[in-house]
């Protein structure tokens, strides 16, 4: 068995993805640039999709897409991913896209349930993600133990985890974050969406202490800072400053926040020195360049993951997450580009 350095953790989903969705998004009341579980009026659009648009049909699942990203610049066998499916095809379309970027993958499968999917409509430059969750949330704490699984959370140096399995594994999401802790490893946790923040604050906060790196974006950084009542809701650094500075259980290793804005500028706040921001400015691509915006966030994550599992510096590391986050907007959905590139040369 392979030794893996980075062990990932999330919602494996297959995402439906169609452009010049504005109807869909009419007609769901969705909004242009979010993220939300399907509640029951949102489950016709599956087929809907399927039956009106063209569907491109990618791999997703947003800690699955940091996975693929951090395999991509790593060597092979170097990262390993867990989470629920089903029995299905959509299952085997993700182990095939998790092959070709050299992921490796310890599903727990569910017999008879489905895979999870998000409906992914592209307007612009926004994405608008609605997941039902399925086969996902049927996640169970002692495949963490298994003979499959628990060799694999033993070699490795650094965890990651999406906000999004918050919804449903708290449970296992706090056996994993206190192991690493304990073990002096490093867990790092992704926000993922505003509407973690605002309704899984509790979650959240269960788990902080065992987080040495935090990633967000500004809506959810801005999400954080209304949810918990910090008064400067737009300022990323105070933001990133205050979520650096809760209780951490293992204070030997001060914990670092990123903020990613976009084509913005990117802020980094450690616990260390939380009145010292740094700021680290975006290579903007031209509007004729950007293909879509699905999974940027998590590229930007691999990106970095990839670097920090190398050992590079903090600059090296968010340099890696600009440029791996940039070659994704570029692809359709959350993909990479192929034949891979070597984006540390």
């Amino acid at each position: 068995m392979a030794s893996y350095q980075l062990f990932c953790m999330g919602n494996p989903l297959l995402d439906m993805q169609v452009r010049d969705g504005e109807e869909i998004l009419k007609k769901y009341g969705l909004k242009s640039n979010d993220a939300i579980l399907a509640e029951e009026k949102h489950l016709p659009i599956y087929d809907e999709l399927a039956e009106k648009y063209q569907v491109t049909y990618v791999a997703g699942g947003a800690s699955q897409n940091a996975a693929r990203g951090a395999a991509y610049v790593l060597p092979p066998g170097s990262v390993v991913y867990t989470g629920c499916v089903g029995d299905d095809e959509l299952a085997e379309q993700l182990k095939a896209a998790n092959k070709r970027e050299g992921l490796d993958q310890r599903y727990m499968v569910k017999k008879g349930e489905r895979t999870g999917a998000c409906a992914v409509t592209i307007t612009g430059h926004d994405r608008s993600l609605v997941t039902a969750l399925r086969a996902a949330e049927k996640f169970e704490k002692a495949h963490l133990s298994s003979p499959e699984v628990a060799p694999c959370i033993e070699s490795a140096k650094v965890f990651y985890m999406e906000g999004f399995f918050l919804t449903h594994g708290s449970e296992s999401a706090l056996e994993l974050s206190k192991k690493a802790s304990e073990a002096g490893k490093v867990f790092v946790l992704n926000l993922s969406a505003p509407f973690i923040p605002q309704f899984f604050q509790v979650q959240m906060q269960q788990i902080m202490p065992y987080v040495d790196i935090v990633i967000g974006n500004e809506s959810e950084a801005e999400a954080w800072a209304i949810a918990t009542g910090h008064p400067e809701q737009k300022d990323l650094a105070a933001v990133a400053a205050a979520i650096a500075a809760l209780p951490k259980s293992n204070p030997s290793r001060p914990r670092t926040v990123i903020i990613t804005h976009g084509p913005k500028a990117t802020t980094v706040v450690s616990s260390a020195d939380t009145a010292s921001p740094k700021v680290y400015s975006v290579l903007p691509l031209k509007d004729e360049e950007i293909v879509d915006t699905n999974g940027a966030g998590d590229a930007f994550a691999g990106g970095f993951l990839g670097a920090y599992v190398l050992g590079k510096s903090q600059d090296e590391c968010i340099e890696a997450g600009h440029k791996l986050g940039s070659m994704c907007v570029q692809q359709v959905g959350p993909q990479y580009k192929w034949p891979k590139v070597d984006i540390f040369a």
